[in-house]
């Protein structure tokens, strides 16, 4: 309550006297609820005054020490960094050159010390509220903004034991990159050290839609069983027991150092190290009272962990299993196994809804198998190979040579299970209030199952999720969203009641040559890191056609990746790009989910209720560029739209021919080519005169669009623009005679 109070509003302390209320109604003492709220007030003043002080102005040179926490990726090295006052900086360098990226891909820079010069800068703000928000990943880390370094010189290296620590993980990071074969490098950095950052794409999206992405995180499950053999390895040297715990007491921080220090790491740790010294100690003290006691100093250190999903996971699911131990009693080890599976599967239910749009249906059976799977076996095993690096090449090149192909034949099973259709539940992000009730529900259903009325359990958990399924298609307006996708177009149509939705254009990035050693790991992808996003978090779960207004770029490149994720009826393209370059990746991914391509041209149109929809442009068969763009016109009463892809001059001018007065005075305007001063000429914005035009267009793009000439022509005839470079994600909505326009911050606020 104190975090949450600090980080946004003093007022959210209010919710002291509720808790001191319902203390009092479960019979609790005055001085308990007294206590509670005073607890309260002082971690708030704690936090504001120790934690969340105002930053003082940073000097034009000062001095940094890199954490652990950092990577490279292409010519760039980012990471979080601390000032000599202690303060958290995301620090980002430009590297120069291929030998200083060898550099510092080969040497550890924890607790490099760097005099500095550089500025800090905002972070971009998101796409759209769906999507990944760097300004709240930075609150969620304490830092206190982004550093670009312009010039740095190394001053000393700082030796601490967490930095000692942390450069032995690299190393073994290195170790493992050389001696495993590179098929079970990503596998084992994972689950041995915490290190996630190799892993398969594919294979990352299979885990996610089984549900068990979880697996590879170490967690409290994997803590338990390296104490376990490190305790049970001692005792069988000869140790006695209690030099055991001694000793287990200090290894256990060094490897949740080593492990990287997750919060799934720093509960499980902190939680065995409390009761077993408390146990050493003769003193006594319950599982969650250990647990509790872990989440508040983790809290009062670094308050904004809170909004860090992995912490709120791991303590939810090991709170659900501590208190709802009632349940798995008196069972067999399958029913057991489901149980722990379906309890803790539930509790955190909601909060996936709320962060992730969407569940695996199959995790609460799939889990059952792959979490002893990896906890009994898949762990030890890899364990063993990396004891066996260093102890014999011959004996880790034999297990390699046994595990291997064993391991390849899991991957494909599990690449064979993802593919099952009806795995996931795509409901969209659900208001807060019904994750509220659906948390309420859950809470209920536990209560249910404990005293085995299984039925009630079974409506009790239904009636929330009905309502959390249904909430997304009931309204009555129709939805037109300009999604903020850079330099690029992507505009989504929801029809009421979700009658149809379509989506025009799928983003993309323009990609210039670059030197291979430029290359960045893991490359920006419009399609599945803004526009998957959105349609998630709208509940999106079918798209009725996807309109490829023609095949630049940044119109196509994301249409694949949207097409892996999200069910698709057809495609429409313009006449004769099929053949075009761009278009080759996404003929292959729709001929492999059978959807079908169609081209289209002046005179296909459909009606949806009281909604027209007529392609106005291109008249013939041969694309030749821009001026081919499939030109969509709608018509809702008297709402009238158009949107004209890149189309150019030329084809605004055969526009003004064809269809003259039928366009003069129209609603809403996409305009041509993001504001290309080759686009919008004074005739057709003349004829046009629409109520609102909207410009799609990159932040700071290298072709500066809009171009100021073109918003001009707008201006001098007062006639309203919004562009998603500025405004970030548009949404109009129509209803009769009704509309709303709302830009990212109206749509963030609501």
């Amino acid at each position: 309550m104190a975090s949450l109070a600090a980080h946004k509003s003093a007022w959210l302390l209010a919710s002291l006297l509720i808790v001191a209320t319902w203390l009092t109604l479960k019979g609790e003492t005055f001085i308990i609820s007294a206590l509670v709220v005073g607890a309260g007030l002082l971690s708030f003043f704690f936090i504001t005054t120790f934690r969340l002080t105002e930053p003082s102005p940073l000097p034009s040179t000062f001095q940094l020490t890199w954490t652990s926490d950092y990577k490279i990726n292409g010519q760039r090295l980012s990471g979080f960094a601390r000032t000599e006052t202690g303060e958290k900086l995301y620090v980002t360098y430009t590297l120069s050159s291929e030998l200083e990226k060898h550099f510092y891909e080969t040497t550890s820079i924890t607790g490099f010390t760097y005099v500095v010069q550089g500025e800090i800068v905002a972070p971009n703000p998101p796409a759209h509220t769906y999507t990944f928000s760097f300004e709240k990943y930075l609150v969620s880390k304490g830092a206190r903004g982004i550093f670009e370094v312009k010039s740095w010189s190394l001053m000393s290296e700082k030796k601490t034991i967490s930095s000692v620590l942390a450069k032995y993980r690299f190393h073994l990071k290195k170790h493992i990159e050389t001696f495993f074969p590179p098929s079970l490098i990503a596998e084992a950095q994972a689950l041995l050290i915490g290190f996630r950052d190799q892993m398969d794409d594919e294979l990352q999206r299979a885990y996610q839609k089984l549900g068990i992405t979880h697996l590879f995180a170490i967690s409290g499950l994997h803590v338990a069983l390296v104490s376990w053999l490190f305790y049970e390895g001692l005792l069988r040297l000869g140790i006695r027991k209690e030099m055991a715990i001694i000793v287990l007491l200090i290894m256990l921080p060094v490897y949740g150092v080593v492990a990287g220090g997750a919060p799934s790491v720093i509960r499980a740790v902190s939680v065995v190290e409390l009761s077993m010294l408390l146990r050493f100690t003769r003193w006594h003290m319950s599982v969650d009272d250990a647990l509790a006691i872990s989440f508040i100093s983790f809290v009062l250190l670094e308050p904004g962990v809170i909004f860090q999903i992995g912490f709120q996971l791991s303590y939810l699911a090991t709170a659900s299993l501590i208190y709802s131990w009632g349940i798995f009693q008196n069972r067999n080890w399958l029913q057991k196994s489901f149980l722990i599976t379906f309890v803790c599967q539930l509790l955190v239910y909601p909060l996936l809804l709320y962060h992730f749009y969407e569940l695996s249906i199959s995790s609460f059976l799939v889990n059952i198998i792959f979490v002893p799977l990896f906890s009994f076996i898949i762990l030890p095993i890899n364990i063993l190979m990396l004891i066996a690096t260093f102890l014999s090449t011959p004996l880790a090149k034999l297990l390699f040579e046994v595990y291997e192909p064993m391991r390849h034949w899991l991957t494909e099973a599990i690449l064979f299970l993802q593919a099952l259709p009806l795995q996931l539940w795509s409901p969209g992000k659900p208001a807060f209030w019904l994750v509220c009730i659906a948390f309420v529900s859950v809470l209920i259903s536990l209560y249910f199952l404990e005293a085995k009325h299984y039925s009630k359990v079974a409506i009790v958990l239904l009636i929330p999720a009905l309502c959390i399924h249904l909430a997304p298609i009931l309204y009555k307006e129709t939805k037109i969203t300009f999604l903020n996708v850079g330099q690029g177009d992507c505009t989504i149509i929801e029809l009421p009641f979700r009658r149809a939705v379509y989506v025009v254009d799928a983003g993309g990035v323009l990609r210039f040559r670059q030197e291979p050693w430029k290359l960045s790991n893991s490359p920006y992808e419009v399609g599945r890191q803004v526009v998957v996003p959105f349609l998630k978090g709208k509940g999106i779960r079918e798209v009725d056609i996807l309109i490829l207004t023609h095949p630049d770029a940044d119109h196509v490149e994301g249409a694949e990746e949207v097409l892996e994720e999200i069910t698709m009826r057809e495609i429409h393209v313009t006449p004769g790009s099929l053949n075009t370059p761009a278009m080759q990746d996404l003929l292959v991914e729709a001929t492999k989910q059978k959807v079908p391509v169609k081209e289209k041209m002046e005179g296909t149109s459909w009606h949806v209720g009281s909604t027209s929809f007529h392609y106005l442009y291109p008249r013939d068969t041969l694309y030749e560029g821009n001026n081919d763009s499939l030109v969509l016109f709608i018509q809702q009463q008297s709402f009238r739209a158009l949107l004209t892809g890149d189309l150019e001059e030329a084809g605004e001018r055969e526009l003004i021919k064809l269809y003259g007065q039928q366009l003069a005075n129209i609603t809403l305007l996409k305009a041509g080519h993001h504001g290309s001063k080759t686009s919008s000429i004074e005739p057709f914005v003349e004829l046009l005169q629409p109520t609102l035009t909207v410009f799609s267009a990159g932040r700071n793009n290298r072709y500066q669009h809009p171009h100021d000439i073109v918003v001009e022509r707008f201006k001098k005839r007062r006639l309203a623009t919004k562009t998603t470079s500025i405004d970030g994600t548009i949404e109009v909505t129509i209803y009769r005679d009704k509309r709303i326009v709302r830009t990212e911050k109206d749509l963030v606020r609501n």
